[in-house]
């Protein structure tokens, strides 16, 4: 079992205001204004405000301009191109040469 100081040390996933606050690194009157105004991602519990951990990463992500980075494509096997001169081109060229 986790010693007391150790719960209280590390950052959880539901967080209520002063906890989100000091996470945020912004007062706890602040972060009471943007729950309320719908500024950041909060729901009540009650009639307390609690804030996920991911949802304010995503926010911040949003806010600072950082975009999730796209997971890759899987690469599709490239066609090959014809290439000038083949045996199809040639045997055209054939036929040309018996028709005249």
């Amino acid at each position: 079992m986790k010693s007391s100081t150790a719960r209280t040390n590390e950052i959880r996933e539901v967080m209520d205001i002063r906890q989100a606050a000091d996470y945020l690194g912004i007062s706890p009157d602040t972060l009471y204004k943007y729950a309320s105004e719908s500024f950041i991602p909060a729901f009540k519990l009650g009639n307390r405000w609690r804030f996920k951990k991911s949802r304010l990463d995503e926010w911040m992500d949003r806010q600072s301009g950082v975009q999730a980075v796209p997971e890759p494509k899987p690469a599709r096997p490239r066609q090959k191109k014809p290439v000038r001169g083949t045996t199809r081109v040639g045997s055209r060229r054939a036929g040309a040469l018996k028709a005249s």
